[in-house]
């Protein structure tokens, strides 16, 4: 059987001792070993070889704790199991009705009494008379546990063993209790008992146990696993079979406990009080933790489990998993008062909080007094390194537990803050009683300028604005707010005029002494005055002087350090390279920022890094990656948990569905149900335009003119029309176009085309393919072909394509065929490589007027100089013609991008020409020949 591999040399021991009793030897056996090695089991299969092979009577008793106050209850199985006479039974229940329950005699020091020791002299009398008659095997089991009136019965039969037909197998662990010890002891030093070991089994042999278990396809994938975890203990790699069909991963924790639950309860409470006190837990403090066991105690068990394979070599339990089952398994009210001891072990031991904290958090209670500031303690600790759910228990527990209303507001706002960088939406219910605390003064101004932003992501603008009238009029009490508080609340309003622009209207900051805005003040955060700086360039259009500070502020600023502003000045920060046209460092930075929080594990901020990646690839071009980060920030935050912010990532996707042409997603997109606050904010100014492209690609001119228009009129009228955030002239006057009415049309491209960022190639570009749409045919060339070169450097690949199309029509018109089909050849290649399709159709539909896409061999002109170029060149000038940027044609032809622009250096001195653009058409040819 599985369970007697490597047990065949005890079977012989055995049945050597039993030859002896045969012949009138009688013999006892001590039968030892830990927990799970396979001690029961072993007694059970030699009692029936014995009964099969000697006809020899069985009897067999297994003891239990839970009946060691039964006087003589195992000796009560023994009798009702065996075929012997009724008096010794009629005896046995009358001593059982006599005989009061002593303490064991070994531990106290008393000798049994006289009643005791006739009883048992009388209760063996039948026993021996049924071993003359037919050889009597007696198997009792776990005799540490058997009642102390039964322990002094099977002592006497082991006195008097010798001359007698009867082997006495007698089981137990080997955890070093001082009554294990002892009764151990006194049977080992009579001649006629002889002690036998069970080990723990090899790795081959719990690798075949496992086999019978499970099959060899199992084995062969976790049974090493397996055994290694149950290290050689038969009992536990049972259980651990057991639990393997219940799922598809072997359950290790609950396998233990059920080896556990098989030893004496003293065992289990020392390792619950080990479960609990960690890995770091020394055999004094586990005593003190169960109260009833000493040290040596501890350390026995402890040895004996570890020898046993229950617990690793350093004496721990091997796994969280096991960790948690031992846990799970205590009721409620015990688990408790146990977290409770052990909290208050650890503080009086000079732990640190969050060792400490992680008690009181696990019963749930923090009422001793010292419980509160070290909650508080290690929730800031828990802050530093990014473990926001442990420190939102700290927080909500610290919270509970006090009753002073300013040190519960503080906690109240602590974890407001904690929650909303894991969901927003949680922290939105402290919002009321957050408002509270500072209309009553339990909050400082740090606090409660946090406050009314979180109010302001939520929609709630109206309370938002109150709290700043609030604080404004305390502002202009001298005695209660100091300059630089006022200066810290001038920030907010600058930063709220550039962001929440409709509540900031008509407001005035207050008026700060020079220089003291950079002055950092205790309770004030220093990402504020930041924040502040880049939200007034953007709104005042000046962002180009303020790229020096946006990468200052990302090289040097902590975004994930949970202070209020240092995202918010972060985010800033990546909308003035946007602005600047630095897609490329704002797109490298928010991948930066994005993979740093996702690694700390913060949803929100990872949230809305993704949503300003996936803005920044949408502009260039990169519609793809703009839909998947988007959707990321969408999975991170539920677009509940966003607020009114909720419009950046909706208006990323609806346009970058409308470029691909999935416009039923994108009007998908347009049912998330946003509120009428969004548009008190840039959000829904980003979300107005992005659906106002959506009517414009839909042929809803009408729907999309509202749109731009709207946007105009809330731009004008936040004082924000500066800031150029969102192109609306250009678009309006495409939908004007489309409604054929060229005048508004031309009035608002030259309006844009006057304005002061004019000169930013992603605006100009636009506006002069529009102006080339609505004058004549005669500028289109000209135009079109600046607002090339503004395109291909403002990386803006779907305007790039939409330019490159007129710009092939245009010649088409002039009857430069070759020129046309050569442009419409590189905006058919760049509308692929980004996934536009609704584009690639068009232009596959423009290619028909053009005799045909690709020109052929006798396009090639011999006087065209190509001739001159070498291999290499050919590929460079060839693929530069199709619209590959320097860096795509190095990754393609695997050189540098150094190289590809010495090449493209030497193709124009050769072929006379002085941009990329002029390159001749018949490359394409060449590349068709060559590649």
């Amino acid at each position: 059987m599985a369970s007697l591999l490597e047990r065949d040399a005890h079977i012989d021991r055995l049945d050597t001792l039993l030859a002896d009793c045969l012949h009138q030897a009688g013999r006892a056996v001590l039968v030892e070993g830990p927990l799970g090695t396979g001690k029961t089991e072993l007694m059970r299969v030699f009692a029936d070889r014995a009964a099969a092979r000697h006809d020899v009577q069985v009897v067999t008793a297994r003891c239990s704790a839970q009946e060691r106050a039964l006087p003589f209850g195992v000796v009560g199985q023994l009798f009702r199991a065996a075929d012997w006479s009724a008096r010794p039974a009629e005896q046995l229940m009358a001593h059982v009705g006599t005989t009061t329950p002593t303490a064991p005699a070994a531990a106290t020091g008393n000798a049994p009494s006289p009643a005791l020791l006739h009883a048992c002299r009388e209760l063996a009398q039948p026993v021996f008379t049924a071993a003359a008659e037919t050889p009597l095997l007696i198997a009792v089991d776990d005799i540490s546990d058997a009642d102390e009136e039964s322990l002094h019965f099977l002592r006497h039969l082991v006195r008097h063993l010798p001359q007698s037909r009867l082997l006495l197998l007698l089981a137990d662990g080997t955890t070093s209790w001082p009554e294990r010890r002892r009764l151990h002891a006194e049977l080992l030093r009579h001649p006629h008992v002889h002690r036998l070991h069970l080990p723990l089994l090899s790795r081959p042999a719990a690798l075949r146990l496992l086999t019978e278990e499970l099959g060899e396809d199992t084995v062969r994938r976790i049974g090493g696993e397996l055994a290694d975890a149950a290290g050689g203990n038969a009992l536990l790699l049972h259980a651990l079979a057991e639990e393997q069909h219940t799922g598809p991963a072997p359950h290790y924790g609950p396998a233990l406990l059920r080896c556990l639950h098989r030893t004496d309860p003293g065992v289990l409470r020392i390792v619950r009080a080990l479960a609990v006190l960690g890995d770091d837990a020394e055999a004094a403090d586990v005593a003190h933790l169960t109260g009833d066991d000493g040290p040596e105690a501890v350390t026995d068990v402890l040895a004996s489990l570890t020898a046993a394979g229950l617990l690793d070599d350093t004496g721990r339990l091997r796994t969280d998993d096991a960790r948690t089952a031992v846990l799970d398994d205590l009721p409620p009210h015990d688990h408790t008062q146990l977290r409770l001891r052990a909290a208050r072990l650890r503080h009086e031991s000079g732990a640190g909080a969050e060792t400490v904290a992680q008690h009181l958090v696990a019963a749930d209670s923090a009422q001793p007094a010292w419980a509160v500031p070290v909650l508080t303690e290690a929730a800031e600790h828990a802050l530093l390194d990014h473990r926001l759910p442990f420190a939102v228990d700290c927080l909500r527990l610290a919270h509970k537990a006090t009753s002073d209303e300013r040190a519960r507001a503080v906690i109240r706002y602590r974890l407001a803050q904690a929650e909303w960088r894991c969901n927003p939406s949680a922290a939105a219910r402290h919002l009321i009683a957050l408002t509270a605390a500072v209309r009553a003064g339990h909050l400082g101004p740090d606090e409660a300028l946090s406050v009314v932003r979180q109010l302001l992501w939520h929609g709630r603008g109206d309370e938002a604005v109150d709290l700043l009238d609030l604080l404004r009029d305390r502002a202009g009490q001298a005695d209660q707010q100091t300059p630089a508080e006022t200066g810290a609340l001038r920030d907010v309003e600058v930063w709220l005029a550039y962001t929440h622009p409709a509540l900031a209207r008509g407001r005035r900051p207050p008026a700060v002494p020079a220089g003291l805005r950079q002055t950092v003040v205790p309770g004030i955060d220093p990402h504020l005055g930041t924040a502040a700086a880049l939200a007034d360039a953007l709104a005042g259009g000046r962002a180009a002087g303020a790229a020096g500070r946006a990468l200052q502020t990302l090289r040097e600023g902590q975004p994930h350090s949970g202070t209020v502003w240092a995202e918010e000045a972060t985010l800033l920060a990546l909308r003035v390279l946007v602005r600047t046209g630095r897609t490329d460092d704002a797109a490298a930075w928010s991948e930066r920022l994005l993979a740093t929080a996702e690694r700390h594990g913060i949803p929100t901020s990872a949230a809305r890094y993704a949503a300003a990646r996936g803005e920044t690839a949408l502009l260039r071009g990169e519609l793809a990656v703009a839909e998947e980060n988007c959707r990321l920030a969408l999975t991170r935050l539920s677009p509940a948990a966003w607020g009114i912010a909720v419009g950046l990532p909706l208006s990323t996707l609806v346009l970058a569905a409308t470029h691909r042409g999935e416009h039923r997603t994108a009007a998908k997109h347009l049912t998330h149900a946003v509120g009428e606050t969004m548009f008190q904010s840039l959000y829904g100014l980003h979300y107005l335009f992005a659906r106002g492209r959506h009517h414009l690609a839909t042929q809803h001119s009408h729907a999309a003119l509202a749109d731009f228009l709207s946007c105009g009129e809330l731009v004008r009228g936040w004082g924000l029309d500066a800031a150029g955030t969102v192109p609306w002239r250009t678009y309006a006057a495409e939908a004007w176009l489309r409604l054929d009415n060229r005048d508004q049309a031309w009035w608002l491209i030259h309006e844009q085309l006057s304005r002061p960022d004019a000169d930013r190639a992603p605006v100009r570009g636009p506006a002069l393919r529009l102006l080339a749409a609505a004058g004549p045919p005669g500028r289109r060339i000209p135009l079109l072909t600046e607002a090339i070169d503004l395109t291909e450097s403002s990386g803006d690949r779907y305007e790039q394509v939409r330019v490159l199309t007129d710009l092939s029509r245009a010649h088409q018109a002039t009857g430069n065929k070759r020129r046309a089909r050569l442009l419409l050849r590189q905006a058919l290649h760049v509308a692929n490589m980004c996934g536009m399709q609704p584009l690639a159709r068009e232009l596959l539909s423009v290619s028909g007027d053009l005799d045909g896409g690709v020109p052929g061999d006798e396009d090639v002109r011999p006087d065209s100089g190509i001739g001159s170029l070498t291999e290499s060149e050919r590929r460079v000038a060839s693929l530069a013609v199709l619209g590959y940027t320097n860096r795509e044609i190095a990754l393609r032809l695997y050189i540098t991008a150094s190289t590809v622009e010495q090449h493209l250096t030497r193709v124009y001195r050769k072929l006379g020409v002085r941009r990329r653009k002029d390159l001749p058409a018949d490359l394409w040819a060449n590349l068709r020949k060559t590649g």
